[in-house]
């Protein structure tokens, strides 16, 4: 949990502006949804003139990520505090166990000229590994070859 900060004037122009107290959470919601991310159960809130809150439990570390990232690259907003938590389900064993905590996400910013490549020959040391950031991404990312400055990517372990 925390609050993660992105470029403002990147990313997707899912709304024409952020209205504090105007409920964007129906539009928000709906961007999750269109992405490919479905309908988790979380709320969604505009504080300040760009910042999103949003509260509720997720099944995975990685659907958190996914549905971070997802509010963060919307064009205008420029801070996303996390009040997610993940866990919860109870199917019987299996999972990952009591007490072992969920890693530390990483994240990258796109920067001008960047490819998934070069992101993965900074990251990994083996530009060939694009494939395993564009994965880490989907269903976000369409095509690894349609990514822009000021996007925000989750980097796997």
């Amino acid at each position: 949990m925390g609050l993660f900060d992105f470029v403002k004037d990147a990313g997707e122009s899912v709304l024409d502006f952020l209205t504090p107290g105007r409920a964007h959470a129906d539009d928000l919601k709906k961007h999750i949804e269109n992405v490919g991310l479905g309908n988790p159960n979380v709320q969604i809130s505009v504080e300040g003139d760009r910042k999103v809150v949003v509260s509720g439990q997720v099944a995975s570390q990685e659907e958190k990520e996914k549905i971070l990232l997802a509010l963060g690259n919307i064009k205008g907003i420029e801070q996303v505090d996390d009040q997610i938590t993940v866990g919860g389900g109870g199917s019987g064993s299996g999972g990952s166990g009591g007490g072992t905590p969920e890693p530390q996400p990483r994240f990258v910013t796109v920067k001008s000229g960047d490819t998934l490549g070069g992101i993965a020959r900074a990251v990994y040391g083996d530009a060939g590994q694009f494939q395993k950031i564009f994965k880490a991404n989907q269903p976000m990312l369409k095509s690894p070859d349609r990514i822009y400055p000021g996007q925000v990517l989750r980097i796997p372990d």
